[in-house]
């Protein structure tokens, strides 16, 4: 049977280019992520580093506690997830067994750098082996690091990984994009607070929304307090006043 359009029959197997010398199961694999209908942005500072998503409870009967897209790797590293959730989980429980690996082999916490390359070597393994597929969700790392501080990276489905002074994935990407570079330009050393703010700030900008401290969800690294650790609804909701205010 023919199939009509330039993508005809390459868009069956992950091993085959097109003509045009594109992959097409990858870049499915990215409007995979988009399809959860959230977006997630991660901001880095001076001396702190924050991820923030959307927190979207799918039925009243779920049990909202057990609802999160953010996860703890190691002790100062965690993660949000954006995308498929089961893909999401598998790619965290990856990072923590190699985190784990690492420190049994060399005694010591696997620094962000050191896990965003490893998953993403993963994740580029996954587009050239047939019997695989890519995941489809997007993971935006933050972490301490004794010798770097500060680190924001972000791993995509194609195996590719970068570090940030602010990213976003998901559904608003594009646009998450334009206002943080608005943004950074301004002021690109900013402080703890400033950090969170200018977060929550983007996601709300983008979404054209006002939230309540229980929509969102943020994570929050900094050289005061290195451990990956997660906002409770009244920090959040101090943070929400106090950019009002300043609005």
């Amino acid at each position: 049977m023919s199939r009509g359009g330039s993508s005809a029959g390459f868009d069956r197997s992950i091993t085959i280019f097109s003509p045009e010398g594109r992959l097409y199961q990858v870049e499915y694999a990215f409007k995979a992520i988009n399809q959860s209908g959230l977006t997630s942005i991660g901001v880095r500072g001076k001396d702190s580093v924050c991820v923030i998503s959307q927190r979207k409870i799918p039925d009243k009967l779920v049990d909202e506690e057990t609802v999160t897209h953010l996860y703890r790797i190691t002790k100062n590293t965690g993660c949000v997830m954006t995308g498929m959730i089961a893909d999401s989980d598998m790619q965290v429980q990856r990072a923590r067994y190699e985190a784990a690996e690492y420190k049994y082999e060399y005694g010591y916490d696997m620094p962000p750098d050191m896990i965003s390359k490893r998953l993403a070597d993963i994740g580029q393994s996954y587009t050239q082996i047939a019997h695989m597929r890519p995941l489809g969700c997007c993971m935006i790392l933050i972490g301490w690091d004794q010798e770097k501080g500060a680190q924001l990276y972000r791993v995509d489905p194609a195996g590719f990984f970068c570090g940030f002074r602010a990213c976003s994935a998901g559904t608003k990407q594009t646009e998450c994009n334009n206002y943080l570079e608005k943004k950074i330009k301004k002021n690109s050393m900013m402080a703890e607070n400033d950090v969170i703010q200018t977060a929550i700030a983007a996601l709300s900008h983008v979404l054209a929304t006002d939230f309540k401290p229980s929509e969102i969800e943020i994570g929050v690294v900094s050289e005061k307090s290195p451990n990956f650790r997660k906002l409770t609804e009244a920090e959040i909701d101090e943070h929400l006043n106090a950019l009002a205010e300043r609005d």
